[in-house]
């Protein structure tokens, strides 16, 4: 239909109203683009299953990327590089900018922790010739899921002599995998009147370690013994080192691509490694910022950004204090004049689970990174809720540089929420909001991404350095 041939309303609506597109119809072209950009992206959560093991990663990649350890005592010039880590469990990426500290920063933060099981500080027990690791489950999951499906073995563990021992089983090819158990239909009666919330029970996550005893009648826990034999033979561990010790069991499966199209991304961690990974490549892409580069990838956010390596802490705090002292800045100032992306995921809408979503405000998959003004629950409680003027500066950034966004909410109101670690930035004067990926399956063991999604995140923390 030519101009000539509108009515005056259907001009009228294309002047007033607004739809967010798709851009698989929009801008065809960037499918085999997003689709380049997420193999670099799998091959990082295949690498990164616990957050200690995302440090070692980003750190591989910073460095051949030229970035070096920051010196607080030196003075560095625009266009240098530096990464700072927090602990091993965290990390600060910075390149400096034209313009002086006083003026403000550019900050994006991702957290880099996932969901999982946690095994307990005296994990290891043999019951009924079975042995076993007693896990606490970590972050919001659905316990249901966690039952069998392989599960890998992730951790580190300080020996008595100070000795740091790795440890990853279920990852290469030929080794063991883990599970958790659950019962068969036919005897499954009793279960099935349980809540779905306690389909498996906190208690019941037990991961099952090994089946063959340890040949001697005296011993009284044979297959445990055997069990704790093999981790020493491999290892040099004993019992008592689990007390030293954090040992996560996750999903043993690789990231893969889903669908006939393959169109997504489906694998375990992508909230939040899904912005974690796109931040750190925008923050390598820097090259010449007008304002100096803070890319915070943190721990802890999946429950409540607690303890020193998360954003419930100082450290980010005490890293824009030494940024100042480095300029003769008051770090006042630089949190005055600073904008932040909190990079975290949301909701996406799915079709089969429709009722708990309000469609004129959710994100889609396919429509390009989401903006999320405010979090929360119920009354927006716990929330940042970005001002307008943010908004408008950040939609402004993506727009000037043709990235694809959308905005949404998790979910509709009082079915639920969630929090982000905005408001832990916000407390220091900061203006933020959350920008990030649709996700379906959030919090699952297999979580699906769009990989034109993924792309068009990258580009809009590329716009946001720029």
């Amino acid at each position: 239909m030519s101009e000539n041939e509108k009515s005056a309303g259907k001009l009228l609506e294309e002047q007033l109203t607004f739809r967010f597109p798709h851009i698989g119809k929009e801008a065809p072209q960037q499918v085999e683009e997003a689709a380049e950009f997420c193999e670099g992206y799998k091959a990082f959560l295949n690498e990164g299953k616990t957050e200690r093991e995302c440090v070692e990663a980003a750190v591989k990649r910073l460095e051949a990327a030229d970035y070096t350890a920051i010196d607080f005592a030196k003075q560095y010039q625009p266009g240098d590089k530096v990464y700072f880590i927090n602990r091993k469990k965290a990390i600060i990426m910075t390149t400096f900018g034209q313009k002086p500290v006083k003026e403000g920063v550019r900050i994006n933060g991702a957290h880099i922790d996932s969901p999982r099981l946690d095994l307990k500080p005296n994990p290891v027990y043999e019951k009924n010739d079975m042995a076993y690791f007693k896990t606490h489950y970590y972050g919001g999951i659905r316990k249901y899921q966690w039952g069998t499906i392989p599960l890998a073995m992730h951790g580190v563990v300080i020996k008595k002599n100070g000795e740091i021992v790795k440890i990853s089983i279920g990852e290469q090819e030929g080794d063991p995998v883990f599970c958790v158990s659950d019962l068969l239909p036919h005897l499954a009666a009793k279960q099935n009147e349980r809540k779905l919330s306690e389909g498996l029970k906190g208690e019941e996550l037990n991961v099952i370690i090994g089946s063959v005893p340890f040949v001697d009648d005296s011993v009284k826990e044979p297959v445990k013994l055997m069990a704790l034999k093999l981790l020493h033979d491999r290892y040099g561990i004993t019992e008592a080192d689990f007390y030293r010790a954090e040992i996560e069991m996750v999903p043993a499966h690789k990231a893969v691509d889903v669908g006939l199209d393959r169109s997504m991304i489906g694998a375990y961690g992508q909230d939040d490694r899904i912005c974690a990974y796109t931040a750190m490549m925008a923050e390598m892409q820097a090259k010449a910022p007008e304002y100096t580069t803070v890319t915070a990838l943190v721990d802890k956010e999946e429950i409540g950004s607690e303890g020193n390596t998360g954003m419930n802490s100082d450290f980010l705090k005490h890293y824009l204090e030494r940024l100042a002292q480095m300029q003769g800045a008051d770090v006042k100032d630089l949190c005055e004049h600073t904008l932040c992306l909190s990079s975290d995921v949301n909701a996406a809408y799915d079709p089969t689970f429709a009722d708990v979503f309000e469609a004129n405000n959710s994100c889609y998959i396919n429509k390009g990174c989401v903006l999320t003004k405010y979090t929360g629950a119920r009354g927006k409680s716990a929330s940042n809720d970005a001002s307008a003027e943010t908004m408008a500066k950040v939609i402004g950034i993506m727009e000037k540089e043709g990235v694809y966004w959308q905005a949404g909410e998790l979910g509709a109101v009082d079915q639920g929420g969630g929090g982000t670690i905005a408001k832990y930035v916000a407390h220091m004067n900061i203006d933020v909001v959350d920008l990030g990926v649709p996700i379906l399956s959030m919090h699952a063991p297999f979580e699906l991404s769009s990989k034109l999604d993924v792309y068009n995140t990258y580009k809009a923390f590329c716009a946001f350095y720029k």
